[in-house]
């Protein structure tokens, strides 16, 4: 299942704080991108927060994978995270 999982700050984060775990953060999802549970990953244009297309079982696997990562470990970060399903809409055009 395809997964947008849209990062979102937790308040009391310090540039400092973030600095501190930012290189074992980047380990963490380079090897998620290696192992292709990370499919795509981005940055907002309006603000500095991640967007990730992940592939899981299900949103329950996502949020176990998600939770290793350090920025989340340490309560830096938090994911809402979309399941999405198939778009069905053509079926509707060419299925009589």
């Amino acid at each position: 299942m395809k997964i947008i999982a849209l990062e979102h700050e937790l308040p009391g984060g310090t540039t400092e704080k973030f600095q501190q775990h930012s290189r074992a953060e980047a380990l963490r999802v380079w090897e998620l991108h290696q192992q292709g549970v990370i499919r795509e990953l981005y940055f907002r244009a309006d603000r500095n927060e991640a967007v990730l297309v992940l592939e899981c079982d299900d949103v329950e696997a996502a949020q176990q994978i998600l939770a290793t990562l350090p920025l989340v470990e340490h309560g830096l970060i938090t994911f809402e995270l979309i399941p999405l399903t198939a778009y069905p809409g053509f079926a509707r055009l060419f299925v009589q």
